[in-house]
């Protein structure tokens, strides 16, 4: 028997020992013995990153949804799958049966099909956060086609280039989205998109906000009326092991988006075990990760992990500060959620309100806290754990990355020793080098160098789609055998690893490698910051200077700002050595952010470097306006 569900510390170090002395057959038992196979594979592996090839279960034959839904309808029919929570408190959730779910996913897949949606075509989805989403992710995976979600913030333009990258044939929109209390208009954005998109038949329109729409005559549909019509159940399509399941774009620091693909029987059985592991999911839990779907996150932690292991998942459509900053707080205690896994950024953001937002709540049905996106500084491991975890529900500091596809470095709660800062130690399976500036591996503890991934995992990327020499190139070109992540990364004297921020973010000033999340963490200690974000910038003396753009907590007209300055530097000093001090310090509104909430830290580098000549499409962020804001005020 396959250890599924690992309970002690002593037990994961013998489950990790045997899955990384015989990586094949540890696999093979975990996939044996949890999921539904229409065929068996003839071979556990091949791989050679020099390629870069990775091939699992190889002529195994399934289908994703069949894991997902149809082998639960018998022990676990009437329990709720998706728990939709709307944007407004005053609208009524929904919760969607397993038997329901089933039901609306078979018709939908029959809708995709009467539209003309083939095996392989890939459907570009760009929905809100209702079940429609998830419902439209699955009856693509039903039929064999391929999904590519853009997350329904992106501007039309980036919309454009995703859909015109993998040549999608429809685009499941909807007539428009809340959020907070905007409402946006969703089909005017993606009949933008469409006046530079040649490949697209079929446009199928979702009603969620009533917004007045206009329909293009042979292209546009409502998708209800279909729907209505639809059998309530469709065939699954037979899959491959190694069939693409989805495309999913990660912004590249350079250049076009990547659109990072997906296979289907290792994506579902590593995602499908770290979702049992890492949260610790038992029957009856209600699980909520705060992401949206149009993020890794969000694939593999609300949709295909969790339905994998019949769990109860939610599904938000709203944002935490709407109606006001009590709302995850509410939901929490409305729902009775045992597992809550959000972003830094959010915890930051809502460690800024009052106290009384999170005290007036009951949050005594939490029993795992999760953090996912970006390393979470200590100040705001804190808080989450006093406040949010009252100190009795761990926090998994969970490392990973579009192109991993699963979680990769991570405590397990009640099982590992957690540590603020810390993603502790390597998940099952997983291979973790940290290498030196002469591609030398640093062997032992007390090391810090660049996070590298030795030997495949289930659920990595398997190209970019249409440039499998751009994949190479960007992430097994670096080292010879390894997947190279971009990270930086510190092992402490017990082997716990950290991460220090991506490696275009350690800075080299005055011949000292300087990672900048030490840094940031030192400032953000600092009783009147909110949140930080340091770039280098060229200097005639040192090679290199560092440029810190500072949010205040409370921005004032009166502050005295050069004694801040002095008492953020000096922090630094104290906390890092005053090798680390910034030259210059911008007190700012805000920082230009992802989607996602990562900090992009390349306008910022434009910025502080005086070089704003391209900062490149600036619409996709969450705060456009923020950048001209931060060059008007640049020092």
């Amino acid at each position: 028997m396959s250890n599924y569900h690992i309970k002690h510390l002593e037990e994961y170090f013998q489950v990790y020992r045997k899955s990384v002395r015989d990586p094949e057959r540890f696999w093979e038992e975990v996939a044996e013995e949890h999921f539904v196979w229409r065929k068996r594979w003839s071979n556990v592996l091949s791989w050679d990153f020099a390629k870069p090839e990775v091939k699992w279960f190889e002529g195994a034959e399934l289908n994703i949804t069949e894991n997902c839904l149809d082998r639960h309808l018998r022990t676990h029919g009437e329990q709720t799958a998706i728990l939709f929570e709307p944007n407004s408190p005053d609208e009524e959730a929904q919760h969607i049966t397993y038997n329901a779910l089933f039901e609306k996913v078979n018709k939908m897949a029959n809708v995709l099909k009467a539209q003309g949606i083939e095996k392989g075509d890939r459907v570009c989805i760009y929905l809100p956060m209702i079940p429609e989403l998830a419902i439209a992710l699955l009856a693509c995976a039903r039929i064999g086609a391929v999904h590519s979600v853009v997350f329904a913030g992106f501007s039309a333009k980036a919309l454009a280039t995703r859909i015109n990258d993998a040549s999608c044939k429809m685009v499941i929109t909807s007539d428009g989205s809340y959020r907070g209390a905007k409402t946006l208009d969703l089909k005017a954005i993606v009949d933008e998109a469409l006046l530079s998109c040649e490949t697209i038949e079929k446009v199928l329109l979702v009603e969620r906000t009533k917004n007045k729409v206009t329909l293009k005559e042979g292209r546009d549909l409502w998708i209800q009326p279909l729907l209505d019509e639809a059998d309530g159940f469709c065939e699954a399509v037979s899959m491959n092991a190694e069939d693409p399941l989805f495309i999913l774009y990660t912004s590249g620091s350079t250049g076009k988006p990547k659109g990072m693909v997906h296979t289907t029987g290792g994506y579902m059985v590593y995602t499908a075990y770290t979702f049992k592991n890492i949260f610790q999911y038992r029957e009856g839990d209600i699980y909520w990760c705060t992401a949206d779907i149009g993020w890794i996150t969000g694939h593999s932690y609300i949709v295909y992990g969790p339905l994998a292991n019949g769990g109860t998942t939610v599904m938000f459509e709203g944002v935490p500060s709407y109606p006001d900053f009590s709302r995850f707080w509410e939901i929490v205690e409305k729902h009775k959620i045992t597992h809550l896994y959000t972003a830094p950024t959010a915890i930051r953001a809502l460690a800024k309100e009052n106290i009384e937002y999170v005290e007036k709540c009951d949050l005594s049905s939490l029993k795992v806290l999760g953090s996912v996106g970006e390393p979470i500084n200590e100040e705001a491991w804190h808080w989450y754990n006093d406040n949010v975890g009252k100190n009795k529900s761990p926090i998994v500091d969970t490392w990973w990355q579009t192109e991993t596809g699963g979680i990769m470095i991570s405590p397990i709660p009640f099982v590992t020793p957690t540590k603020p800062t810390y993603a502790t130690l390597p998940f099952i399976g997983i291979q973790p080098a940290l290498m030196d500036e002469n591609a030398q591996e640093l062997k032992g503890n007390q090391v810090e160098g660049r996070l590298c991934i030795k030997y495949p995992w289930p659920s990595m990327a398997r190209t970019i789609w249409g440039d499998h020499d751009r994949y190479r190139d960007t992430y097994f070109s670096a080292y010879a055998n390894m997947y190279f992540t971009g990270d930086g990364a510190m092992r402490d004297e017990v082997g716990y690893y950290r991460i220090t921020g991506r490696v275009d973010d350690v800075i080299i000033v005055s011949g000292h490698n300087l990672g900048t999340a030490p840094i940031e963490d030192a400032i953000n200690e600092h009783q009147a910051v909110a949140e930080s974000a340091i770039v280098g910038f060229p200097h005639e003396v040192k090679g290199n200077a560092l440029y810190g753009y500072v949010i205040l907590k409370e921005y004032g007209e009166s502050r005295n700002f050069d004694n801040l300055k002095k008492e953020i530097n000096q922090q630094i000093a104290d906390k890092i050595g005053p090798i680390a001090k910034l030259d210059k310090i911008q007190f700012v509104p805000g920082l230009p952010k992802t989607r996602s909430g990562k900090i992009m830290r390349r306008i910022l580098r434009k910025i502080a470097s005086k070089d704003t000549s391209n900062l490149g499409d600036t619409s996709t962020l969450l705060n456009p306006e923020v950048v001209k804001e931060i060059m008007d005020n640049a020092l």
